[in-house]
Parts: structure tokens; sequence; C-alpha cells
């Protein structure tokens, strides 16, 4: 038997001499000073501390890796390789269209669809299920464009039209592309950025037996290519346009002039592809009715402003986990992408500078709370610069020469041009990829500069876009593509305009009912008072929303 009250003794002993050689460990510490010259050897740690027996003391400072590194104002290149690529693979790799391990190109694949047809060229068609998935996830927050879907499949409205479309490829542009071809049309499509094609939805929509020419990471050549074959296929002849950016529409009218003078309506949905519409225009040479879908009210006011409110954020917390909490910040241009951006950061708690050209926007921006500056007075102090502008060269070498060490810069834009990104692939700087979609410019005195998408548009290069506003714009799309194919003949001359008011409140109306909005109705006395019909429009073309 064991003798309880000489276990009891033991364990006591036991413990105190535990607490003498812990008071005798932290006396040794305690006498210990640390300076900014001194250095902690191994052989000075107690074997309390220590995993691993401990030998006579080597005096050797302690290294994290196998060789000593030197840790100076700027990283060396190795060391921002090495830690880059750990914080990669853990934050952005993704199943969906980024994780192939697949190098080769589609064009250099063979692939079927379960059809049997090989008319496409996507990244990996097995994709198709995964792509699927998210194409029925969108449609849950598109209720509207699938209602729309609904009522006018049995009319058929766009039966015999044969569309050719460069957007972006995304699941929420596949219920629109879905939409049209329950409508009665013939789609061929393509994507407008060269990253921002979900790489599953269009393998699911190439399964479906829509003719998709994209993957994520195109060349340029590639770009051009992808257009060409959807514009160009034996026995098909497009008679429609939907354009985002309007490189299908000047591909079409520089390469196939034949073709675009059979084309019956052209919808453009960017500033900068209805800035191009409107020079077309004006120098007499647009031969075909088209519809400026991106000044509609239910874009501009939708798409443009919440949609960026929510996606600015998402792009770049997803590529480069900033806070913004402090951070300096300039947006260039103050429109409705510009407004939603300059919203998003100041309610993080960023400092937000903007800078306009146009005196009624500027004031907007005072009236909003925010210094509106010269891009010059800023630069060499702002932590990120983001461009919403449609213009070119926004932000130039000369600017980004200046532009602090660590500090961002991002396009909102739908066009590449904004940021001078040519000039910075020169023998000088040099490029190192830290993410997908994130690269370090390097100057020769190792100052960085974090340029996302290589210029291009932010939110669907890096992240992805609310859908139920992505509804809207889809629904205005349609509608406006059906207006222009069945409009009688001479209805729209060989010009650019705007969706008639009615078509921007339809598609408003169709949206309420997923917040289980109640409109009040106008009385026969309050109708006649104003001059409205009771079933709108309700607002004269000029009224500004």
């Amino acid at each position: 038997m064991s003798d309880p009250a000489g276990e009891t003794k033991l364990e006591v002993k036991q413990a105190s001499k535990e607490v003498k050689e812990s008071e005798n460990v932290a006396e040794k510490y305690s006498a210990m000073t640390v300076s900014k010259n001194s250095e902690m050897n191994i052989g000075e740690l107690s074997p309390v501390f220590s995993a691993v027996p401990t030998h006579k003391p080597v005096k050797k400072q302690i290294q994290f890796v196998e060789e000593k590194q030197e840790f100076s104002r700027f990283p060396t290149k190795t060391g921002r390789r090495s830690l880059s690529r750990s914080i990669s693979q853990s934050s952005t790799d993704s199943y969906s269209s980024d994780s192939s391990d697949d190098e080769t190109s589609p064009r250099d694949k063979s692939q079927l669809n379960s059809k049997g047809s090989s008319d496409f060229c996507v990244k990996n068609i097995k994709q198709a299920e995964f792509g699927r998935r998210e194409i029925e996830i969108a449609e849950q927050d598109m209720s509207a464009l699938v209602s729309l879907r609904k009522r006018a499949h049995s009319e058929k409205p766009l039966a015999g039209a044969k569309i050719v479309g460069c957007t972006h490829i995304t699941a929420q542009t596949a219920v629109l592309i879905e939409t049209l071809v329950a409508l009665g049309a013939q789609c061929r499509w393509t994507a407008c950025n060269i990253y921002s094609t979900q790489n599953e939805v269009a393998a699911a929509l190439a399964e479906r037996g829509v003719s998709v020419f994209a993957w994520k990471g195109e060349s340029e050549d590639d770009f051009w290519w992808c257009i060409d074959r959807c514009v160009t296929t034996e026995g098909w002849q497009p008679n429609m346009i939907l354009d985002d950016g309007g490189d299908l529409t000047h591909w079409v009218y520089k390469k196939y002039s034949s073709v675009f003078k059979k084309i019956r309506g052209i919808v453009e949905e960017s500033v900068t592809g209805v800035h191009r519409l409107y020079q077309l225009s004006k120098a007499g040479k647009l031969c075909v009715p088209a519809m400026n879908v991106n000044d509609s009210v239910t874009k501009q006011k939708f798409d443009n402003l919440y949609c960026c409110r929510e996606s600015i954020l998402d792009g770049l917390k997803r590529t480069t986990d900033v806070m913004f909490g402090g951070k300096q910040v300039v947006v260039c241009g103050y429109g409705e992408v510009g407004k939603g951006c300059s919203a998003a950061l100041k309610a993080l708690g960023a400092i937000v500078y903007v800078t306009e050209i146009d005196p009624i926007c500027g004031l907007q921006a005072c009236m909003d709370g925010f210094k509106v500056v010269k891009l010059n007075e800023v630069i060499r102090h702002v932590d990120v610069v983001i461009t919403c502008t449609g213009n070119k060269n926004v932000v130039n070498r000369d600017q980004l020469d200046r532009m602090k060490n660590g500090s961002m810069v991002c396009n909102m834009g739908h066009s590449n041009t904004e940021i001078d990104v040519a000039s910075l692939r020169t023998p000088e700087l040099t490029w190192e990829r830290v993410r997908p979609q994130v690269d370090h410019v390097i100057w020769p005195d190792g100052k960085r500069v974090i340029l996302l998408a290589e210029g291009r548009l932010l939110n669907l290069s890096c992240s992805t876009v609310p859908t139920f506003v992505l509804s809207i714009t889809a629904t205005t799309q349609a509608l406006a593509l059906i207006e222009l194919y069945n409009a009688p003949e001479g209805r729209y001359k060989q010009d650019v305009y705007l969706l008639p008011k009615k078509m921007d409140e339809y598609v408003a109306s169709l949206h309420l009912a997923t917040f289980d909005a109640h409109l009040t109705e106008l009385t026969d006395e309050q109708a006649k008072y104003l001059g409205l019909n009771k079933n709108g429009p309700f607002k004269p073309n000029y009224y500004r929303y």
C-alpha cells in the first residue's frame, strides 16, 4: 500500500524545488539588460525555455534563415519573393480561376463539350459543372432578369437576332447571355478584359452551347484573336453588337466594314465605349443606330455608384490586405464611380482627397466633405491613388516617380490607359509578381510601388461585384437589345441614343419587389396637376436624378 502522507511530502518537496528553479530563472532574466548593441546567444537560454539539450555556449547570433540576412530600409528581392509567395498561396489561390497548373494556352488545346461541339475556346471545359453552380447562385439575386426571361420566353422577341458580345464574363453576365438565348437569340461571346473572365463560368456557357472565346490571363494577341473568332465563323454573321468598352465595335468597324454596315444596332455600357461611339457619330462614320446604356439612369445611379462603392473595397482587400483607417487616398474623378469609391473609403476612416476637372463635380466633392486638390500637390505623401475618369494618362510617369515607397496605384475606370503603365516597362525598373494581379514595380533606389491588375479595371480583375446591381444593368442591356432589334424602320437613325425614360422606370420597377417596396399611385387629380400619365414616365428627359 502507498503512503498518502509520504506522497504528499514528496509532492511538496518537488513543488518547492520547481518554485526555486523558477525564482532562479526569473532572477537570471531580470538581471539581463538588453541594449541596441547586445546580442542574445543560444547558450544563454535556460533549459526551461529550450526544447533541445543545451551545450557549451556558442557565440553565434540567432539566424532565422540559412544565411545571415541584413535588414535594410528596403527588403531585398529574395526576401520579398519568399514572403509574397507564402501570402499569395494562403490568401488568393482558389479552385476557380487561378489554381490551374496547366500552362498550355487554350488556343493550343482541342476541347469538346458533351454535345461534341468544339466551337469555343476556354481554359478548361471540365470546370463547367463548377461554373454552373456559380451561375445558379447568381440567378437567385437576379430575379428581375429571370422574371423578364420568363415573361418574354414565349414571345421570343429576339428570334433571328445574332448577337456578338464583348463584356466581362462572370456568373452575372452568364445569366444575361442565357436570357438572350432563351429569348430567341444566337450568341457568340468574348471578354472585354484580359483578367476579368471567370474560367469556370466560361466553361459552363460553352457546355450549354454558347460559343465563348475567353479565359483569364489572355495576352493582347489572345484578346484580339478571341474577338475575331467571335465575329468570323462560317455561315454566321452578326446583326447585333453588345459591347463594353468599344473594342468589339472598333474591330468590326475597322476590319469588317461590310459586316458593320449590316448591323441593326449596337448597345454600349461603358464611358470609354460611349465616347468612341460619339466620336464615330460626330465624324459621320456611324452607319448604325446605337444605344448608350452607360448614361441611362439605371446604369449611372446604380451600377456605377452602388456597385463601385462595395467592390472597390473588395478588390483592394483581397489583393493587399491593407487597412484603410488613417490611410491617405486620392480618388481621381468624382463622377458616379468616384463618388462610390470615395464614400466607401471615407467610411473606413481613410483621409480622402479628390481630383476633378469639372467645377460641378468638384463642388459636389467639397459639399460631401472631401478636399479637392491637384494630384501633383499630394502625390508625394498619399498611400493610395485610384483613377475613375475614363481618360488617359491621369497618372503619368513623373507622378509615379514621385510616389513614396510602398504606395499603391489602381484603376476603377474601364480602360487601362488611365495609368501610364507603358512608361513603367523600362530597363531601369524591375517588375515583381507578388500575387495574381499584384505587382511590385521597383525603382533603382529600392523604392517599390504596388500596381494592381496592371492598370486594368480593379474590381472585376481582382474580385467580384454585387450580383443584384448587375441584374439592374443586365436587364437594361437586354431591353435595349430588344428595343433596337424590334424597332420599326426609321425610329432610330444612324446616331447614339439614350434609353427611353419609360424603359428605365420599368427596369427599376422590376427590382423593387426584392425589397417588398410599394410605390404610391397618383390620383387622377394629382396626375392632371403635374401633367403626367399615371403610369409614367414620371420625370422629363432633362431631369437629373
